[in-house]
């Protein structure tokens, strides 16, 4: 009777039949009649309410009954329970998930997996310690976690940025002789990665496949990625040779030895895989052919970088604001304005807006070109587009006016900086400590040098010696021993040349 009411119920709430007589009340009711001989008659026939609620997502209704039954002193089964749980926090209603929860304890049936959901609930939401919180709870009860919430743990650990506390859940799954999965290994190797402990991600893929753990893709792209990041494109090719035996490559592993190749300036490598890829079955995306497009770019092929943005064209795909961006950086390096114009009008036309990259790769372009009317016109048009300049902005423009030698107009750029909220980085301070000391101001030079660490920055070696060569010129030869013992403590290296003008300039000055 009780699979009859709950198919009923489920067709009544889903719409599926109505009656302006029969209500979930009037159901009730009526299978609660001492007349009807079932047993238990109200736990069984209340979770089958509430079940009904879970399944068709109606939240509000599935808590009021399973409220109402708890006020009864009916006790759900765990595995009710668990279900109405589960639909909370798939509900993104983590809140109220973790309410029922706190209420609940003692008056409903809970085993190990009403916390590990709960626990899952707490990781997805950021909440580490309250999963912890759960975790000391079903210790409390003499039940012990298992492989699932270790796993879960270990994956919000290794989120949160918490290594080493993820390491010693690791740990403590092997004490308690649970066997961790493919998952826990994923995520703990690609955990070390990303906190920069290469040595334990390794070690740890290691002890994977010798505990005899098939690795899934994910890892190996885990892997693949760190190989290719430390320049190990041969350890790289060697992992997607296996990988293909396997049927386990995907487009984001191609992607990933694919950029590794382009960072070595193996761009005819990359290009020769992504032909074998696609004989294996996988199509290059966005992402592969913009890597490819910025290698050869990067390399000078600008030919081969032309053709193959017209072959991505052909395939169907868009290209996005990046493409444009990689292709116009190439054709403005290599002193092509007119291609790169071209491909300004042609984003334009496909609706794609310059961003704030595609206005400062042009301004340092015309900066090259020596066209400064064409680069405020730019530096304006970006502007009027609500684009704020940033501090790559600000840096191309200042580097322009050092190396024209207009210091003027690149000091009152720099000092605009704060007025808009920018902070130079070192790269700005160098380009200004070698504007000055090209028009032999070492006055200039020296007061940035003293600023740059008081805002905790080091100046370069060429800023060190370009503004010793001044200080020499000038005769301060003792300015500048001060000078080089500074460099030194700074921990660079003088060169020879250095040491040799300040010699010089004392032999002068006796």
């Amino acid at each position: 009777m009780l699979s009859l009411a709950q198919s009923l119920l489920f067709r009544l709430l889903s719409g599926r039949i109505s009656s302006s007589f029969f209500t979930i009340s009037s159901l009730l009711n009526h299978l609660t009649q001492t007349h009807l001989d079932f047993k238990p008659p109200h736990v069984l026939l209340y979770e089958s309410i509430v079940n009904t609620h879970v399944q068709l997502q109606l939240l509000e209704q599935s808590l009021f009954y399973f409220t109402e039954m708890i006020e009864k002193g009916l006790v759900p089964s765990s595995n009710s329970f668990n279900g109405f749980l589960a639909c909370l926090l798939r509900s993104n209603s983590f809140q109220k998930a973790w309410r029922v929860f706190k209420d609940m304890r003692g008056r409903v049936g809970m085993d190990v997996y009403s916390f590990g959901i709960m626990i899952k609930g707490c990781c997805e939401n950021g909440d580490l310690n309250r999963a912890f919180e759960v975790l000391a709870q079903l210790e409390d009860l003499g039940l012990c976690p298992n492989v699932v919430i270790y796993a879960t743990l270990i994956d919000g650990c290794c989120k949160s940025g918490d290594i080493n506390r993820a390491k010693k859940l690791f740990n403590e799954m092997g004490e308690l002789g649970l066997v961790a999965n493919q998952f826990t290994y994923t995520v703990l190797i690609n955990g070390f990665f990303k906190k920069g402990s290469k040595k334990d991600g390794f070690e740890l893929w290691e002890k994977m496949k010798l505990d005899g753990v098939s690795p899934n893709i994910y890892t190996y792209n885990s892997i693949m990625s760190e190989y290719c990041n430390d320049g190990k494109v041969s350890d790289a090719f060697q992992l997607i040779d296996e990988m293909l035996e396997r049927g386990l490559c995907n487009v984001v592993t191609c992607n990933t030895l694919v950029g590794g190749l382009c960072r070595e300036m193996k761009v005819l490598e990359a290009e020769k895989l992504v032909g074998r890829m696609e004989r294996a079955g996988l199509s290059p995306n966005i992402i592969t052919y913009n890597t490819l497009l910025d290698g050869f770019c990067s390399v000078g092929k600008l030919d081969k970088a032309g053709n193959l943005f017209n072959e991505m064209k052909s395939n169907g795909l868009s290209p996005s604001f990046f493409t444009y961006n990689v292709l116009i950086e190439g054709f403005s390096r290599v002193g092509n304005p007119a291609q790169a114009s071209s491909l300004i009008l042609e984003m334009e036309e496909r609706g794609i807006s310059p961003t704030k990259t595609t206005y400062t790769i042009l301004i340092d372009a015309f900066i090259r070109w020596d066209n400064m009317e064409k680069v405020f016109e730019l530096y304006h048009s970006m502007q009027k587009a609500g684009l704020e300049a940033d501090v790559c902005t600000y840096g191309v423009l200042i580097s322009g006016w050092c190396r024209k030698g207009n210091m003027k107009e690149a000091s009152r750029l720099f000092r605009s900086m704060s007025e808009v909220r920018l902070e130079p980085n070192h790269v700005i301070y160098n380009v200004m400590i070698y504007g000055y000391c090209k028009e032999g101001n070492s006055y200039r030079a020296l007061r940035l040098l003293k600023e740059m660490g008081e805002n905790g920055m080091v100046p370069n070696v060429a800023s060190y010696s370009l503004t010793t060569e001044v200080l020499c010129k000038d005769g301060k030869w003792k300015e500048a021993e001060i000078f080089v013992n500074d460099m030194i403590d700074s921990g660079l290296k003088p060169s020879v040349s250095i040491y040799n003008l300040i010699s010089k300039t004392k032999f002068i000055d006796k």
